[in-house]
């Protein structure tokens, strides 16, 4: 624990949160049910990242809301916390000014501030904009709603938690930037806000990503748009869009002759079998291994993270670290593959003699490498 304390301290130093350069976290979106603080002792990480799915709170009230809690308790318990507000509008326009439907977003989100400003050290307005809407709504009416949403935030912690407070705006940002398509009048005009408004410390990259490299898109064109003061946040990454094709192809031969599975299945059979059966874990990272575009990207963490922290402007980034109670076990070819990549593999390997959960193969060793900058 000592260990893992002064790690943090010489990250942060006396500085605030928000100006950690090149932490390393644990994301956890918005499944709070997975958070185990053990677990993240274990891998010496001292950042997470959750998020809270706004339309949840018409449910509960958010002290009873999984991943408000989850992130108080988080923070709590010495831990530097990044909080976002997520927005979902996948099934209809945004709002205008004076709807009742703004009103409704505007209830919403005060009933969380006072709940969460001044414990969580960074609140992100928004989470995936750009993929939680529809194409044709991605016009400047996104802008409007977001705006106004930040705009609220904004005049909430100015009249409640003023100059000292230990939490620190950052806008979501856009989504894709590596397709041209979704570079548009409205991420300029996103990029144009958070430029302008003084309150608002950065953009935070979610990156789901074909390849390494595609990652530069969203350095290029963010981060000249910013203030030079400004930094950018993290909350995931990920090679996803690179991966989701592999799993159609066949499983090494070795693993098949050894573990007498058909020579011509195909990978997303046996990440199938693993979660219905799992594997003990010298055969899960056997599977792993031996799989060529898994092992090629064993240091994908270590890269990637280097491109962040190269920029001199990263404040924190959070990397998938649990594959999750919630994962289905029915897993198919056309799935998302997360549950590959993350830091421990606690669905697809048996646990540990001590009964805690396994490691996913070789992420962990860059990981807790990563904890110091």
């Amino acid at each position: 624990m000592f260990k893992l304390l002064m790690a943090g301290a010489a990250l942060l130093g006396t500085a605030s949160a928000a100006h950690a350069q090149g932490a390393l976290g644990a994301n956890f979106n918005e499944q709070a049910q997975d958070v185990d603080f053990n677990e993240l002792k274990r891998a010496e990480a001292s950042w997470l990242h959750l998020q809270l799915n706004m339309p949840h709170l018409d449910r509960a009230p958010p002290a009873a809301n999984g991943a408000v809690k989850t992130v108080l308790s988080a923070s709590a318990a010495g831990f530097k916390t990044m909080f976002s507000l997520r927005f979902p509008y996948s099934d209809r326009d945004f709002p205008g000014a004076g709807t009742p439907e703004l009103e409704h977003e505007f209830r919403r989100i005060d009933a969380v501030l006072p709940v969460v400003m001044g414990k969580v050290d960074i609140l992100i307005i928004g989470a995936d904009p750009y993929i939680d809407s529809r194409l044709a709504d991605r016009d400047l009416d996104l802008n409007a709603f977001y705006e106004a949403v930040a705009a609220r935030v904004i005049a909430y912690r100015k009249a409640n938690c003023a100059d000292a407070c230990k939490t620190r705006l950052f806008m979501a940002g856009p989504n894709r930037l590596d397709i041209k398509s979704y570079q548009s009048p409205s991420t300029a005009r996103w990029m144009d806000y958070v430029r302008a408004t003084p309150e608002i410390e950065g953009v935070g990259l979610r990156m789901y990503l074909p390849n390494l490299g595609a990652s530069k898109a969203f350095l290029d064109y963010t981060l000249p748009r910013m203030r030079p003061e400004q930094k950018f946040v993290v909350p995931d990454f990920s090679l996803v869009w690179s991966w989701i094709p592999n799993l159609k192809t066949n499983i090494p031969p070795a693993f098949a002759d050894k573990y007498q599975a058909p020579r011509n299945a195909q990978t997303w059979q046996i990440v199938r079998a693993a979660l219905e059966t799992p594997f003990s874990k010298a055969q899960w990272d056997e599977f792993l291994s031996q799989t060529k575009w898994i092992d090629a990207n064993k240091h994908y963490l270590q890269q990637q993270m280097k491109l962040f922290r190269d920029t001199g402007r990263l404040a924190v980034a959070t990397y998938a670290f649990k594959q999750g109670k919630s994962l289905r076990t029915d897993f198919d070819a056309t799935r998302q593959p997360w549950l590959l990549h993350t830091i421990y593999a606690d669905r697809t390997a048996k646990r540990n003699a001590d009964g805690t959960a396994a490691f996913n193969y070789r992420w962990i060793d860059d990981f807790r490498a990563l904890q110091t900058p």
